[in-house]
């Protein structure tokens, strides 16, 4: 096997950038993961969000799925829609001539669309055979404006890290409330310089998210918003190293998100 030498550039807190020079000795397989099985109903006119053209004349989903087949550390990609939609994701893709994207079901909420895609990305490799280190990165299709920096940053983070995810610092007063007798009050006001956005990619080596996933699909109580909350949570002793994110990296969500 071939070595690699990956320059790692990981975002921790006060904007510190850490940079080291490693060398490994294995095979890295990186598969992103589209998940687009949302409907997307706050953003208006009837259509998941996903579906829509942007004003470039692009879809949200093909915009996104080119920002990871441009990046040559991604091997493969898998979108993840929600199942009464699948045949016209299938139709953007064959007219831009990305047949070869395979597009399967995703579940009634993120985690279940989430792990869909890691059984699949299991049964994928293991049939495809020995690809060494294989790597999963997570990516919400409402994020079309991930950049090729990002992603390769992730990537790298992965020669090292065995959960990466994206982040930007907080630059407003975060107030964590209570909501007793449903009158929303402040009850505390966390230091700001700690506080993060989460973004995605969120990036795993695949046993990681996959041991994750059969730990919290056992918990009748399972609630999690990000892959990141599914592996803070039930392997709490699993590092999750934070790669800086960029503004432009924003979530498409509301009808002004479409217009600007």
């Amino acid at each position: 096997m071939q070595e690699k030498t990956a320059n790692i550039c990981i975002f921790a807190k006060k904007s510190v950038s850490l940079h080291a020079e490693i060398i490994y000795s294995c095979i890295m397989t990186n598969l992103a993961v589209i998940l687009a099985g949302g409907i997307g109903q706050r953003a208006g006119e009837g259509l998941p969000k996903q579906l829509r053209t942007l004003a470039d004349g692009r879809t949200v989903l093909q915009t996104c799925i080119e920002a990871f087949r441009s990046c040559s550390c991604i091997d493969d990609i898998l979108v993840v829609m929600h199942p009464d939609w699948i045949e016209q994701a299938k139709a953007i893709l064959h007219a831009c001539q990305m047949d070869d994207i395979r597009v399967i079901a995703g579940g009634n909420e993120r985690w279940e669309s989430s792990w869909n895609a890691i059984q699949a990305a299991g049964d994928r490799w293991q049939v495809a055979g020995d690809r060494g280190q294989i790597n999963i990165l997570l990516h919400d299709c409402a994020r079309p404006f991930v950049s090729e920096r990002i992603i390769t940053d992730v990537c790298k983070a992965l020669e090292n890290y065995e959960a990466v995810t994206v982040a930007v610092p907080a630059t407003d007063t975060i107030y964590e409330c209570t909501t007793d007798n449903a009158q929303c009050t402040i009850k505390d006001i966390p230091d700001r310089s700690t506080m993060f956005r989460a973004q995605t990619p969120q990036a795993f080596r695949l046993e990681i998210i996959r041991k994750a996933y059969q730990i919290a699909i056992q918990d009748p109580n399972l609630q999690a918003t990000d892959d990141c909350g599914i592996v803070h949570r039930y392997m709490a002793n699993q590092p999750i190293y934070i790669v800086e994110g960029d503004e432009s990296n924003k979530k498409l969500t509301f009808q002004e998100d479409f217009e600007n």
